[in-house]
């Protein structure tokens, strides 16, 4: 179904919502709705409105609806022993609106509306980047974020925190070098061979792609966040795999990237790479260990790390007592200070590990059909990267460099918030225009 115009601004403006609708949020009933939240329900309305004076609603569902619904009603389950109904609530709303974004553009979106979805999609990573580099370099911001002496400041733009900045850059930066190419692989291509010519709104977004991934990449160094670092590094090495494993030239770029990787430990060995990285990944291996943190003495150097680790283990003390519901979908601040280590009373909103967030909040229940939607969300896209061709296969490999990269980051972090949960269900519902285009063509 063709999508109107009005309805299609308002999902752009969805786009720029995510990182910047924080700036412009309101307070009901004890839960923040933001601009982000707003506008995916008046692109929902303004269907809902036409369909109304036409006397027509289509709803088509999307392959992933299944594992979305019960992955939301299992976490739903869990709010029967919740302490705070409200906070259930809005955590339970996140889903719902990666599903409904999800279902959004996979339902009404064609490949010429997602070239310019991504386009925009570019220009907000950009404009977020550029903001994170002016923070960087001109110290704006707070004195805890000060770096080297307060030569510089850990660039967080609009998310308050450089973790979740460095997250959201995170969720474009591989789609972007997957679009680019994708791009160059149908430029390269003799006119004659390529579908349609190539349109100037590709060579557009080509260029969008050349100056949104320099910047984002120097802003992702300016957050200062290994997590997202670690992340993003991963998301763009699959992004490449699977973009180039087709080509005569894999096996070569393959071992100039190992090459590379080599250079580079080796480098920071003889002291060659700046000790500004080699120092912030020293202690990356510690956060893969998991042990009791009580009776540890806490200093500036393992301060981060063990505060990590206590909240793990207050989630893990609330998965022992309720196994197979959790405390409650969004409940881990409430349950948190009966489960809180000595010393470490701040319950920080969430485990600074998703995976462990879910089993403490949702239970065993909850847990399982995260999995189960999160291996059908893999499947799907990985499925859809390898038999998808020309551009089109680049942006489903940068996709699924995305989830890559956001579930190695939620092992460090929580990055379903700021709506970046909407970021997400907006990404995945372009894999499904672009694979299905794929099959009606072939």
């Amino acid at each position: 179904m063709k999508i109107d115009a009005p309805q299609e601004i308002a999902i752009y403006f969805l786009v720029f919502a995510v990182p910047f609708g924080s700036l412009l949020q309101i307070n009901l009933g004890g839960v923040n709705v933001t601009a982000a939240d707003a506008l995916l329900l008046l692109a929902w309305l303004l269907y809902l409105a036409r369909g109304v004076a036409r006397r027509k609603i289509e709803l088509r569902l999307p392959p992933l609806a299944l594992p979305f619904v019960i992955f939301i009603l299992a976490a739903a389950v869990s709010i029967t022993v919740a302490r705070s109904f409200t906070d259930s609530i809005a955590e339970l709303a996140k889903w719902i609106e990666m599903f409904a974004a999800y279902w959004l553009v996979a339902q009404f979106f064609d490949e010429k509306n997602v070239t310019r979805l991504l386009a925009v999609m570019f220009c907000a990573g950009l404009a977020q980047a550029l903001l994170g580099a002016y923070q960087y370099y001109f110290r704006v911001g707070p004195e805890g974020f000060l770096l080297f002496g307060g030569a510089n400041l850990r660039a967080y733009g609009t998310f308050e925190q450089p973790n979740p900045y460095a997250g959201y850059l995170g969720l474009i930066l591989p789609l972007a070098f997957g679009t680019g190419l994708g791009m160059l692989s149908e430029i390269s291509k003799p006119f004659f061979l390529q579908k349609n010519g190539f349109e100037i709104s590709k060579l557009l977004l080509l260029f969008f792609f050349i100056s949104s991934v320099s910047v984002m990449l120097a802003a992702l160094f300016f957050s200062y966040s290994r997590g997202a670092w670690i992340a993003s590094a991963a998301g763009l090495g699959i992004t490449a795999l699977l973009v180039l494993v087709r080509s005569k030239r894999a096996a070569t770029v393959a071992i100039v990237l190992g090459f590379v990787v080599l250079i580079v430990v080796g480098l920071g060995e003889i002291n060659v790479v700046p000790n500004i990285i080699t120092e912030r990944f020293a202690t990356v291996g510690d956060y893969f260990n998991f042990e009791d943190v009580r009776g540890v003495r806490a200093n500036d150097e393992n301060f981060a790390l063990l505060e990590r680790r206590a909240h793990w283990q207050a989630a893990v003390g609330m998965f022992e007592d309720s196994p197979w519901v959790g405390v409650g979908f969004g409940n881990y601040a409430i349950a948190y200070p009966n489960y809180a280590l000595p010393k470490w009373d701040d319950p920080l909103g969430h485990a600074h590990n998703y995976y462990l967030n879910v089993l403490a909040e949702a239970g065993g229940i909850g847990f399982f059909t995260y999995v189960i939607l999160w291996g059908a969300i893999f499947f799907v896209v990985g499925r859809a990267a390898v038999v998808s061709k020309g551009w089109q296969q680049g942006v489903i490999a940068g996709a699924f460099g995305v989830l890559v990269a956001l579930s190695i980051h939620n092992f460090f972090d929580n990055l379903f918030v700021h709506a970046l949960y909407i970021q997400v269900g907006l990404t995945l519902g372009i894999v499904e225009v672009l694979q299905s285009d794929g099959r009606m063509v072939g």
